[in-house]
């Protein structure tokens, strides 16, 4: 143990963690009236500077991607974190704050014995948030985790980001959970398909025959890429990104200087056609809209995005739609339904997804074959569902919503609910999205909006944009305001008012 004094007392801000070294350890420092917590100095997420935080309501609240711990006690409270923040032991001598640079034994919670088996099916956001809520609350009974990847979950959102930039190898994308995390309880992975579930016997049978009986399963499956039906869409170089593997493929087969065409001008194309241009290849984008993202960020972003690739040197075709794919043995040929031909070796299919549920017994699937849920994510008795595949309750009204992070909102909820709390959906959506080096956020999930009000500008640098129906904001979208940000994601787990939201932004 060594003793360090880091800082003044009154050098600490209640609503502003202070970053400070302490030997060899960077920590920060957060001030609540006279008593001072000091913790790890970057996110366990992905090691966002938490000195760039907010402080607001008990929580401090991640800068990067508004992951959320509890000022007392550094415990995660909302994820993309998984896991609490290390704590070390401070003091306050005087007027001066001294910390010790050992990290505090973390408290692990007691495990009683157990009977029952737990089942969590898929291990993408929504199941790996599951799993490590269940073990950090001490369940102890067999914990069964069937995965159709051999390595254990990983953060899929950087393969249309950075993997097949050339940014990251796909060997190098990060684990959701520390693999000594998956070292407590009872936890067994298994690689393998589940083939049928049997909601009303509370089995399932995986695709090499083997049956697993459970008290309790959460389905996390996620989506299933959709292949459009267009002539040519099976031809070797037609590719979809869901995977590491998706990723790999698709970076062997690109060369820079290469064409590549992009079908569709959602998030994924978008962030795909940054990334792939950051490579070198170029990029032809066809798109069923004349702006971008118009239905979920308005026009006026939308255009700003558009032109921000144009720049960069996306070439937009559209609105149109692809009318087949041409090659002998090979893509060869994007032929549009406007008469353009794009010659071009590789495709990439960046139009959507649909929820894997096709295994599913004694559950009445949705049109768009999702899982109605109810608030505290239980589909059926024993049954729970998460992510992209279940559809949910958010302010009275049903949705289904493809976003990472909250799949891992609905992965903790349903695990504290297999537990036996009756813990509600109560949270703020928020997904984020990185194109050609800026990074655009999103709060909420507007359904209905009738006008957007600015501050800021789009076209000239950040801003953020408030999308309200009439004067109650549904949604914001913001390019920096980090503090705003924070304290709206906050906020908005209640009805915001336009007069307050203005008054919040400064």
């Amino acid at each position: 143990m060594t003793e360090h004094a880091v800082a003044r007392l009154a050098e600490l801000d209640q609503h502003r963690p202070l970053r400070v070294q302490a030997g060899s350890e960077e920590l920060i420092l957060i001030r609540q009236g006279d008593q001072v917590h000091a913790y790890q100095g970057n996110c366990p997420h992905e090691g966002a500077p938490l000195d760039q935080g907010v402080v607001c309501g008990g929580l401090l609240v991640c800068p990067w991607h508004k992951a959320a711990f509890a000022v007392d006690e550094g415990a995660v409270c909302e994820p993309p974190a998984l896991a609490d923040l290390r704590r070390y032991k401070a003091w306050v001598k005087g007027d001066e704050v001294w910390v010790d640079d050992q990290p505090l034994p973390a408290i692990d919670p007691p495990r009683h014995s157990d009977a029952r088996c737990f089942v969590v099916v898929g291990a993408g956001a929504a199941g790996s948030a599951a799993v490590a809520t269940l073990l950090a609350h001490g369940f102890a009974g067999r914990l069964i985790w069937v995965d159709q990847e051999r390595q254990p979950g990983y953060d899929r959102t950087a393969l249309s980001k950075f993997v097949i930039a050339g940014q990251m190898s796909p060997d190098e994308v990060p684990a959701l959970l520390d693999p000594n995390a998956l070292r407590k309880g009872q936890l067994q992975r298994r690689h393998g398909k589940v083939r049928t579930l049997n909601s009303q016997k509370r089995q399932l049978t995986l695709a090499d025959g083997q049956q697993i009986d459970y008290d309790a399963c959460l389905l996390a499956t996620g989506g299933k890429a959709l292949r459009p039906e267009i002539p040519g869409v099976e031809l070797p170089g037609v590719f979809t990104l869901r995977s590491r593997e998706d990723a790999a493929q698709l970076l062997d087969a690109a060369e820079p200087g290469q064409p590549v065409v992009i079908v569709g001008d959602g998030f994924i194309g978008l962030e795909a056609a940054s990334a792939l241009r950051k490579y070198g290849v170029q990029v032809h984008l066809v798109s069923r809209h004349e702006v971008p993202l118009a239905r979920q960020l308005g026009e006026r972003i939308g255009r700003t995005i558009r032109a921000l690739h144009e720049r960069k040197g996306v070439v937009f075709h559209g609105p149109t739609e692809v009318e087949r794919i041409d090659g002998n043995g090979k893509v060869e040929a994007v032929l549009l339904a406007n008469g353009v031909r794009l010659h071009t070796p590789l495709v990439l299919l960046g139009t959507g997804v649909k929820p894997a549920t096709g295994f599913i017994q004694g559950v009445q699937l949705r049109e768009d074959k999702s899982v109605q849920v109810d608030a505290e994510m239980r589909a059926a008795d024993g049954l729970w569902a998460a992510g992209d595949i279940a559809t949910f309750p958010l302010t009275g009204r049903p949705v289904r919503i493809e976003h990472w992070r909250l799949a891992q909102q609905h992965g903790v909820i349903a695990a504290a609910n297999m537990l036996g709390e009756q813990r509600r959906y109560a949270d703020v959506p928020f997904f984020w999205t990185y194109q050609h080096g800026r990074t655009y956020e999103v709060l909420g999930h507007a359904q209905e909006w009738n006008h957007i009000e600015f501050v800021g500008s789009p076209e000239q640098g950040d801003f953020i944009a408030l999308q309200c129906l009439d004067e109650r904001v549904e949604a914001v979208i913001a390019k920096g305001y980090s503090d705003a940000m924070a304290t709206l994601s906050q906020r908005m787990m209640r009805p915001l008012s336009l007069q307050e939201a203005r008054l919040l932004i400064g």
